[in-house]
This record gives structure tokens, sequence and C-alpha cells, in this order.
């Protein structure tokens, strides 16, 4: 009778403790954020995890959907880490004679990007005279659900199969005389009058490259091209000095050139929150596991195997979350951050997440640098967090907010959850 006696005490102090954590954390989420007047219009979900226990610690309308913004890209940063291997593959190839290399596009969108000073894939093309591209069959160079008025934003750089310089031009004004134009082909393509005298506005259709520069008060910008495949070679020839031809072969090259190393990669997609590198990574993982650069057919495939136990069955549009048709709940960023502590270690992953004072949390948790590691999200009216938090006491907690139409700026809203999230860290 003394041990069930005592038995049914500490089962008894377990479930009050666990109780009385929920209650000074629901206290806490009262003040801090659901009885804040920021939040008030809002629509909010808040899911706190402990690991160690598999205990949720809070939930908040943490069952219910909500647009995650870029916290999409956890979603694509894991199948990445997952299937991509140590290092992207670039190309596929195969050596048909002295001058002449046949290769396969892979979606690898580091090729001749700004980022990277090194580029192999480049070196091994340079060798040959004539370079053969099997013709890529992708075509859907803007995302499910984005929104076409953004598509001069350099936020909004078009996907494709063979991804070059970024599917970025640049522009930048000299003189009043003169601008300078990269990738330099993008010249042939632009029309400007003598002089401008201030600055240029840049005019162009969302699907062609015909650049037309007005006198403006612009310095610089960073323009999306469309990555079609006339583009394309224009712009391989134009940078290799070699002849580029396409075929429809569809071939099968075992040979590769791998390009950059897989994390220096996810890195600053994570970091600077990049929507071309989350949407190109979808297409890489596709391309390595389905044999083609389909987005919505790699989606599906994960929905249905690496993501199939979500709490919650999301509505899953892009890799980068520029689309309002993504719907998640709180739940399911838990669990898919849950599962990659799981799988590939929290060192992994703390080399990939920004924390505090650093990408996107530049001017946020510094006091908590170290200890926190997050992904953030941000649309109109549309805030994001999901991550990991070390506690004083040393406990790992996965944690996720999630609020959409608020009414507030995105700047107060940060500032609300940050402090939800900083009495977590100091309290327990």
């Amino acid at each position: 009778m003394k041990i069930k006696l005592l038995t049914g005490i500490l089962i008894t102090n377990i479930l009050l403790a666990s109780c009385s954590v929920s209650t000074k954390i629901n206290r806490s989420a009262k003040e801090g954020i659901l009885k804040n007047e920021d939040f008030l219009s809002a629509h909010t979900g808040i899911s706190v995890y402990e690991p160690s226990t598999g205990k949720y610690w809070y939930n908040y309308q943490a069952e219910k959907y909500f647009v995650p913004a870029s916290n999409t890209k956890i979603l694509s940063c894991y199948a990445a880490m997952k299937y991509l291997g140590d290092s992207l593959i670039g190309i596929r190839y195969q050596i048909m004679n002295d001058s002449t290399v046949g290769i396969q596009a892979t979606a690898d969108p580091t090729f001749l990007h700004s980022d990277y000073e090194n580029h192999p894939v480049y070196n091994f093309l340079k060798t040959f005279k004539i370079i053969q591209i099997d013709r890529p069959s992708f075509t859907r160079y803007m995302g499910n659900g984005w929104t076409s008025d953004d598509y001069l934003q350099e936020y909004m750089a078009q996907r494709s199969a063979f991804p070059i310089y970024g599917n970025i031009a640049k522009i930048k004004w000299l003189n009043e005389e003169t601008l300078f134009i990269s990738p330099p082909a993008f010249e042939s393509n632009s029309s400007m009058p003598e002089k401008l005298p201030d600055g240029f506005e840049v005019q162009k259709s969302w699907d062609n490259n015909n650049f037309t520069f007005l006198p403006g008060k612009e310095k610089m910008t960073e323009i999306p091209f469309r990555p079609d495949d006339e583009t394309l070679r224009n712009l391989l020839q134009d940078t290799l000095r070699q002849k580029v031809v396409f075929t429809g072969a569809n071939n099968s090259y075992n040979n590769v050139i791998h390009s950059q190393p897989t994390d220096a990669y996810l890195k600053p997609m994570m970091h600077r929150s990049d929507n071309f590198f989350a949407e190109q990574s979808l297409l890489m993982v596709s391309n390595k596991i389905l044999g083609i650069v389909d987005d919505q057919a790699i989606i599906d495939t994960l929905l249905k195997t690496d993501f199939k136990e979500l709490p919650q069955k999301p509505r899953w549009a892009d890799g980068s979350g520029l689309s309002r048709y993504n719907s998640f709940s709180p739940k399911d960023f838990v669990f898919i951050l849950e599962k990659m502590k799981n799988e590939f270690g929290m060192e992994r992953i703390k080399n990939i997440l920004p924390t505090g004072g650093t990408g996107t949390i530049s001017s946020y948790y510094l006091a908590d640098s170290g200890y926190i590691f997050v992904k953030t999200g941000t649309l109109n009216n549309v805030v994001a967090i999901s991550g990991f938090l070390y506690t004083r006491k040393k406990k790992l907690l996965i944690f996720s907010a999630l609020v959409n139409h608020h009414q507030s700026t995105a700047t107060k809203i940060r500032q609300g959850i940050e402090k939800f999230i900083q009495n977590l860290r100091d309290k327990y």
C-alpha cells in the first residue's frame, strides 16, 4: 500500500507541475500577446513543446491553420538537408567528343551566382567548344499563388531548371549617360533616353526581358528576368564564349559536377530568407529523387512520405512562402522541427538557422544569441517565427508562433512575441 501511495503522490506532483507550467505560460501569453492591443484583431496560434519529454507545455489555437509566410522554408530546408547530400549537384553530363559535352540541368541556383567565388560548373564547361543542353521541361517560372504585382522585386526571382546569375539582372546608375547592366547581354534588350540626369526608373513586362529605362531617382536595383530557353542560351554563350545548343533528347547522364557545399548554401537561404534559393531547393530535391524538375510533384511526394504524419494536413503551395495559399498549423512546425532535430542533430541545425543578432533576427533576441535558433516569416499582416530555444535551466524547447491578419506593424508584433519567448527562456 505504501508503494502505491508513493506512486500516486509522484504522479500527482508531476501533473501539478505540468499544470503549473502551462498556467504560468498561459498567463505570460495573455499579458504579452493575447491581450496586447497590437494582437487584438489578429488570428494567433502558439505551440510550445519539450522534445525530451514529448510534452506540450502550452498550446493556443495550435491546431488551427495559418498562412506561415517564410516559415514554409523550414519544409524546403528539411528536404534539402535530407536529400541533397553533402554538396549540390550542379549538372549531369556526358562527354560526346573532345569539343562537345551534353549536359542536363539539376535546378542548382548557385551557377554564376554572385554569392560564390568558385564555380566548378563554369570551369568545366569552359573546356568545351560546344555545350549541348537537354531542353528543360520546367516552365512554371512563377510559384503557385504568387502575386503578379511584385514581379519586378528582387525577392521574387523566377524559378527555372537551369538558373544563371540567380535569375537576376543588376542595374547601376554610373552617370547621366551610363548604366551598368549585368549580365551585359541584356544591354541589347534595353532602351533608354540620351540622358538620365538623376537616376533611372525601369519598366519590364513580367513575361519578357525587354528593359525600358526612364528618368527617375533609382541609383541601383536588381530585377528578376524571365529565365526562358532563349535567354539561358544567350547568357551562356555570352559568358562562356562557346556555342550552346538545345536538344530534345532525354538522355541518361551518370556523371556529375558538384557545385557548392549543401549547408553553406542552406545557411544564407535561412539567414536572409532567400526565396529563390528555397524554391530551387525543392526543384533540386525533385530532380534528385524523382528524376524530374517539378515542384508540385515533389510537394505531393513529401506530403505522402516524410510529412505524412503531420498533426494537421497542410496545404503546401510553394517552397518559399511567398504564396498565401500555404496553410499550416503551429503544431505542424513543431512536428517538422522535432523531425529535423532527431534526424540531423542540433549542431547541424545551429549552423543553418539564424540566432539572436543575426540574419532576419539581427535586431532581435540579442540577449539570447546562441540560445535561440529560428526561422521567421513576414507578409503583409502576417508574422511568423518557429524554432528552438534553450532555457536558462538548459531545457530545449521547440516553439511556433503564427500571427495572421494583424492591423499593427510587423515590428510591434515581433516585439510582442520576443517578450513572450524571452520570458520562457528566463523562467524555465
